[in-house]
């Protein structure tokens, strides 16, 4: 039986990360964008250390390896840092549905990156097929107007692809640097750092304090983006990949351009099409493609999170850009098997 955790985990983080290109756009009336995400990051940093200093034992938050530091780096400068203050520079000029869509390629461009960077892993040609199909249905389900691509001389848009190579390189060092710190913990001690570099782009530009609206509505885009989409979203998200990996993780990008879109028609008055119902469909047709391996257990190959959880084809190149700290060893993936196929070798049965 599937773990509910483990697919709670991956619905909240398709809601809450796709929630963040609505609460960015709403908010950056109220801020400049890099200072905006620079809050967000100071709030989220509290919260999540608050979170780990409770949950974690002195020896577990301590980095003690080069690998743990390079981690960290990875993380906070890289994966989270600049791949957020990009966003949220170009999301100034971009609707929702099209940010979503330019920040779903972070599935396409891992591996891409991983194949270049850990030479010794390489896509198998059925998951790219599939994550193909999968971000066909991402354009869909924003269904952008095509006059909103390129409106600001595609400036807009050349961040937020800046910020998905970004997020995808980041998680391709972060494999690199083969840390012992758990993924929560990494992130907490990334986020300062994230911090102090989004802070320090801020004054670069010339942003000042002075230039925020303090209204409810500011108030709330932040408290969203900073503990909602932030400290929650990354306990989720790090959480999930530790649970099944990078690559079956990073699958809920293909779910965010649905809550980011519906997100902008409820609220900011964003206009959806029909072709998006076509778009869901074609996207979870690409989590079948990619799913589509065989495994064990009849029941399970028929439903869509048996598909997310026990493919064959994910399995074999999660190692390339995993961000779990290098915690996914042989015994836990043996472990998460047995949760799939209690059947299979090395599982005990039950008493």
């Amino acid at each position: 039986m599937i773990d509910r955790r483990t697919v709670a985990a991956f619905l909240a983080t398709a809601l809450l990360f796709g929630g963040t290109f609505v609460a960015a756009k709403g908010g950056l009336e109220y801020f400049p964008p890099l200072l905006f995400v620079a809050y967000r990051f100071d709030v989220a940093a509290v919260a999540l250390g608050a979170y780990v200093l409770l949950t974690r034992s002195r020896a577990d938050l301590i980095p003690r390896t080069r690998g743990d530091l390079g981690g960290i780096v990875a993380t906070g400068l890289f994966a989270i840092g600049l791949t957020n203050a990009l966003l949220f520079v170009g999301q100034q000029h971009v609707t929702s549905g099209v940010g979503a869509i330019i920040a779903s390629l972070n599935p396409i461009l891992t591996p891409v990156l991983a194949a270049v960077l850990l030479a010794d892993e390489r896509l198998s040609a059925r998951g790219a097929v599939g994550m193909v199909l999968g971000l066909a249905g991402v354009v869909l389900v924003a269904n952008p107007d095509p006059a909103a691509f390129g409106a600001g001389g595609f400036v807009g848009e050349g961040v937020m692809v800046v910020s998905a190579v970004c997020g995808a390189l980041g998680s391709v060092l972060i494999r690199r640097a083969d840390a012992d710190l758990s993924s929560t913990v990494r992130v907490a001690w990334g986020l300062p750092l994230a911090a102090i570099v989004t802070h320090g782009l801020s004054l670069a530009v010339g942003e000042s304090p002075a230039a925020v609206s303090w209204t409810p509505h500011a108030v709330l885009a932040l408290g969203y983006v900073a503990l909602f989409a932030g400290a929650l979203a990354y306990i989720a998200y790090f959480g999930l990949i530790d649970e099944v990996g990078a690559i079956r993780a990073n699958l809920a990008f293909y779910v965010v351009p649905l809550v980011a879109t519906f997100g902008g028609w409820a609220l900011l008055g964003e206009t959806v099409s029909l072709l998006s119902v076509v778009g869901f469909l074609v996207v979870f047709a690409g989590f079948a493609v990619i799913g589509s391996e065989s495994f064990a257990r009849p029941g399970l190959r028929d439903t869509l999170p048996g598909r997310l959880l026990a493919s064959e084809s994910l399995r074999s190149i999660d190692d390339a850009y995993a961000t779990d700290g290098g915690t996914d060893t042989v015994a836990g993936r043996a472990r998460s098997d047995c949760r799939i196929d209690g059947d299979g070798s090395g599982c005990h049965a039950d008493d």
